[in-house]
Protein backbone atom coordinates (compact mmCIF):
# COMPACT_ATOMS: atom_id res chain seq x y z
CA UNK A 1 0.00 0.00 0.00
CA UNK A 2 1.45 3.30 -1.08
CA UNK A 3 1.75 6.40 1.54
CA UNK A 4 1.10 10.07 0.88
CA UNK A 5 1.40 12.68 3.20
CA UNK A 6 -0.90 15.75 3.33
CA UNK A 7 -0.27 19.11 3.68
CA UNK A 8 -2.77 18.60 6.72
CA UNK A 9 -3.64 16.96 9.72
CA UNK A 10 -6.73 15.03 10.47
CA UNK A 11 -8.06 14.85 13.49
CA UNK A 12 -10.76 14.43 16.49
CA UNK A 13 -10.99 17.33 18.32
CA UNK A 14 -9.77 16.75 21.85
CA UNK A 15 -10.03 19.79 23.66
CA UNK A 16 -11.62 23.10 24.12
CA UNK A 17 -9.63 24.53 22.06
CA UNK A 18 -9.78 22.46 19.28
CA UNK A 19 -13.65 22.82 19.50
CA UNK A 20 -12.88 26.38 19.26
CA UNK A 21 -11.18 26.36 16.14
CA UNK A 22 -13.64 23.92 14.76
CA UNK A 23 -16.14 26.63 15.12
CA UNK A 24 -14.24 29.06 13.73
CA UNK A 25 -13.87 27.53 10.51
CA UNK A 26 -17.86 26.51 10.80
CA UNK A 27 -18.57 30.47 10.86
CA UNK A 28 -16.40 31.70 8.55
CA UNK A 29 -16.99 28.77 5.61
CA UNK A 30 -20.90 29.16 6.30
CA UNK A 31 -20.97 32.30 6.97
CA UNK A 32 -20.16 33.35 3.52
CA UNK A 33 -23.37 31.74 1.99
CA UNK A 34 -25.50 32.07 4.92
CA UNK A 35 -24.77 35.00 7.31
CA UNK A 36 -27.25 34.61 9.31
CA UNK A 37 -25.54 31.23 10.30
CA UNK A 38 -22.19 33.01 10.90
CA UNK A 39 -22.97 34.17 14.82
CA UNK A 40 -24.90 30.57 15.87
CA UNK A 41 -22.04 28.13 14.49
CA UNK A 42 -18.82 30.81 15.83
CA UNK A 43 -19.81 29.05 19.14
CA UNK A 44 -20.41 24.80 20.23
CA UNK A 45 -23.77 23.87 20.63
CA UNK A 46 -24.72 20.79 22.67
CA UNK A 47 -24.70 17.99 20.23
CA UNK A 48 -20.79 18.95 20.04
CA UNK A 49 -20.20 17.62 23.69
CA UNK A 50 -22.72 14.43 23.09
CA UNK A 51 -21.71 11.01 23.78
CA UNK A 52 -21.49 9.24 20.36
CA UNK A 53 -20.41 12.25 18.81
CA UNK A 54 -16.95 13.46 16.98
CA UNK A 55 -15.56 16.54 15.47
CA UNK A 56 -12.39 16.12 13.26
CA UNK A 57 -10.42 19.10 12.17
CA UNK A 58 -7.51 19.75 10.04
CA UNK A 59 -5.03 21.91 10.77
CA UNK A 60 -2.11 22.97 7.96
CA UNK A 61 0.74 21.68 8.59
CA UNK A 62 2.59 25.09 7.75
CA UNK A 63 0.80 27.64 10.06
CA UNK A 64 -0.98 24.93 12.37
CA UNK A 65 -4.23 26.84 11.34
CA UNK A 66 -7.61 24.92 10.91
CA UNK A 67 -8.42 24.70 7.82
CA UNK A 68 -11.75 21.76 7.76
CA UNK A 69 -13.57 20.34 10.13
CA UNK A 70 -17.25 18.31 10.09
CA UNK A 71 -18.84 16.86 12.83
CA UNK A 72 -20.10 12.63 12.62
CA UNK A 73 -23.11 11.98 15.20
CA UNK A 74 -23.68 7.83 15.76
CA UNK A 75 -27.07 6.70 16.88
CA UNK A 76 -26.36 4.90 19.99
CA UNK A 77 -27.16 7.39 22.06
CA UNK A 78 -30.22 9.09 20.19
CA UNK A 79 -32.08 9.77 17.25
CA UNK A 80 -30.03 11.51 14.77
CA UNK A 81 -30.49 15.15 13.57
CA UNK A 82 -32.17 14.78 10.75
CA UNK A 83 -34.67 12.03 12.69
CA UNK A 84 -36.51 15.33 14.06
CA UNK A 85 -37.78 16.16 10.74
CA UNK A 86 -38.06 12.73 9.10
CA UNK A 87 -38.39 8.78 9.73
CA UNK A 88 -35.98 7.11 7.55
CA UNK A 89 -36.63 4.23 5.26
CA UNK A 90 -36.62 0.60 7.25
CA UNK A 91 -33.31 -0.12 5.95
CA UNK A 92 -31.81 2.78 7.68
CA UNK A 93 -33.58 3.38 10.71
CA UNK A 94 -33.09 -0.59 11.68
CA UNK A 95 -29.36 -0.52 11.49
CA UNK A 96 -26.63 1.46 13.07
CA UNK A 97 -26.15 4.84 11.18
CA UNK A 98 -24.32 8.43 11.63
CA UNK A 99 -24.90 11.54 10.21
CA UNK A 100 -22.10 14.05 8.82
CA UNK A 101 -22.92 17.89 10.05
CA UNK A 102 -21.19 20.78 10.16
CA UNK A 103 -18.73 20.10 7.03
CA UNK A 104 -17.20 22.98 6.41
CA UNK A 105 -13.58 23.77 4.66
CA UNK A 106 -11.92 27.64 4.33
CA UNK A 107 -11.49 29.23 1.31
CA UNK A 108 -8.44 28.50 0.11
CA UNK A 109 -7.59 25.28 1.69
CA UNK A 110 -5.98 22.62 -0.06
CA UNK A 111 -8.20 20.50 -2.14
CA UNK A 112 -7.76 17.17 -0.42
CA UNK A 113 -9.69 18.76 2.68
CA UNK A 114 -12.84 17.82 1.40
CA UNK A 115 -12.39 14.58 0.43
CA UNK A 116 -10.18 13.66 3.75
CA UNK A 117 -12.60 14.04 5.70
CA UNK A 118 -14.99 11.75 4.10
CA UNK A 119 -12.36 9.35 4.17
CA UNK A 120 -12.26 9.90 8.22
CA UNK A 121 -16.09 10.05 7.86
CA UNK A 122 -15.88 6.62 6.08
CA UNK A 123 -12.88 4.91 8.40
CA UNK A 124 -14.92 6.47 11.45
CA UNK A 125 -17.84 4.63 10.46
CA UNK A 126 -16.44 1.24 9.86
CA UNK A 127 -14.18 1.28 12.87
CA UNK A 128 -17.44 2.41 14.98
CA UNK A 129 -19.62 -0.26 13.42
CA UNK A 130 -21.96 1.93 11.67
CA UNK A 131 -23.68 0.74 8.66
CA UNK A 132 -24.77 3.90 6.97
CA UNK A 133 -23.41 7.15 7.19
CA UNK A 134 -26.36 9.90 6.27
CA UNK A 135 -26.08 13.40 5.73
CA UNK A 136 -27.97 16.39 4.09
CA UNK A 137 -26.97 18.47 1.33
CA UNK A 138 -28.13 21.89 -0.20
CA UNK A 139 -26.76 22.39 -3.29
CA UNK A 140 -25.96 20.75 -6.41
CA UNK A 141 -22.69 20.97 -6.63
CA UNK A 142 -22.16 19.21 -3.30
CA UNK A 143 -25.48 16.69 -3.90
CA UNK A 144 -22.93 15.63 -7.05
CA UNK A 145 -19.82 15.20 -5.23
CA UNK A 146 -21.82 12.98 -2.21
CA UNK A 147 -23.49 10.82 -5.12
CA UNK A 148 -19.88 10.46 -7.05
CA UNK A 149 -18.32 8.87 -3.80
CA UNK A 150 -21.19 6.42 -3.32
CA UNK A 151 -24.39 8.10 -1.80
CA UNK A 152 -27.97 7.67 -2.70
CA UNK A 153 -31.06 9.34 -2.17
CA UNK A 154 -33.22 8.03 0.87
CA UNK A 155 -36.42 10.09 -0.45
CA UNK A 156 -35.87 10.32 -4.09
CA UNK A 157 -33.85 12.89 -6.29
CA UNK A 158 -36.98 15.53 -5.98
CA UNK A 159 -37.79 15.31 -2.36
CA UNK A 160 -35.73 18.12 0.07
CA UNK A 161 -36.44 18.10 3.60
CA UNK A 162 -35.80 21.83 5.57
CA UNK A 163 -33.34 20.84 8.46
CA UNK A 164 -34.03 22.84 11.51
CA UNK A 165 -29.70 22.67 12.40
CA UNK A 166 -28.94 23.52 8.75
CA UNK A 167 -31.42 27.11 8.61
CA UNK A 168 -34.20 25.55 8.34
CA UNK A 169 -33.22 25.58 4.39
CA UNK A 170 -34.72 22.23 2.30
CA UNK A 171 -32.19 19.57 1.62
CA UNK A 172 -31.87 16.57 -0.43
CA UNK A 173 -30.83 13.19 2.08
CA UNK A 174 -28.64 10.93 1.20
CA UNK A 175 -26.63 8.03 2.38
CA UNK A 176 -23.52 5.53 1.96
CA UNK A 177 -23.34 1.63 3.09
CA UNK A 178 -20.50 2.02 4.09
CA UNK A 179 -20.08 -1.72 4.84
CA UNK A 180 -20.54 -2.23 0.82
CA UNK A 181 -18.53 0.95 -0.44
CA UNK A 182 -15.19 -0.43 -0.79
CA UNK A 183 -16.24 -3.53 -3.04
CA UNK A 184 -18.43 -1.06 -4.77
CA UNK A 185 -15.70 1.06 -5.65
CA UNK A 186 -13.80 -1.63 -6.78
CA UNK A 187 -15.88 -3.08 -9.26
CA UNK A 188 -16.79 0.37 -10.43
CA UNK A 189 -13.17 0.86 -10.82
CA UNK A 190 -14.18 4.41 -8.75
CA UNK A 191 -11.60 6.79 -9.25
CA UNK A 192 -11.54 7.86 -5.63
CA UNK A 193 -10.80 4.26 -4.35
CA UNK A 194 -6.97 5.07 -4.37
CA UNK A 195 -7.42 7.34 -2.11
CA UNK A 196 -10.26 6.18 -0.19
CA UNK A 197 -8.81 2.61 0.19
CA UNK A 198 -5.65 1.55 -0.92
CA UNK A 199 -3.32 4.49 0.25
CA UNK A 200 -2.34 4.97 4.11
CA UNK A 201 -2.09 8.64 5.07
CA UNK A 202 -0.22 8.58 8.07
CA UNK A 203 -1.18 12.09 8.60
CA UNK A 204 -4.86 11.27 9.41
CA UNK A 205 -5.06 10.09 13.03
CA UNK A 206 -8.75 9.16 14.53
CA UNK A 207 -8.05 7.37 17.31
CA UNK A 208 -5.51 7.79 20.73
CA UNK A 209 -5.24 7.72 23.94
CA UNK A 210 -7.05 11.12 24.59
CA UNK A 211 -10.93 11.07 25.76
CA UNK A 212 -12.76 12.58 22.51
CA UNK A 213 -14.14 16.57 22.78
CA UNK A 214 -17.74 14.88 24.05
CA UNK A 215 -16.03 12.79 26.94
CA UNK A 216 -13.96 15.94 28.32
CA UNK A 217 -16.35 18.61 27.72
CA UNK A 218 -19.11 19.54 30.21
CA UNK A 219 -22.16 19.75 28.44
CA UNK A 220 -23.38 22.98 29.74
CA UNK A 221 -19.92 24.53 28.07
CA UNK A 222 -21.15 23.33 24.95
CA UNK A 223 -24.70 24.98 25.69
Amino acid sequence: MPTAPLSFTLRVARSAADLADACRVRSAAYGRHLPAMAQPLGRPDALDAQPGTAVLLCRDKASGAAVGTLRIQRNQHGPLLLEQRLILPRHLAERPRAEITRLAVLPGADAQVRLALMKASYLYGLASQVRHLVIGARSEPLIRIYRRLGFEDVLGPDVRVPLAHAGGLPHRILALDIVAAERTWLAAGHGLYPFMVDTWHPDLQLFDETPPIGAALPLEAAA
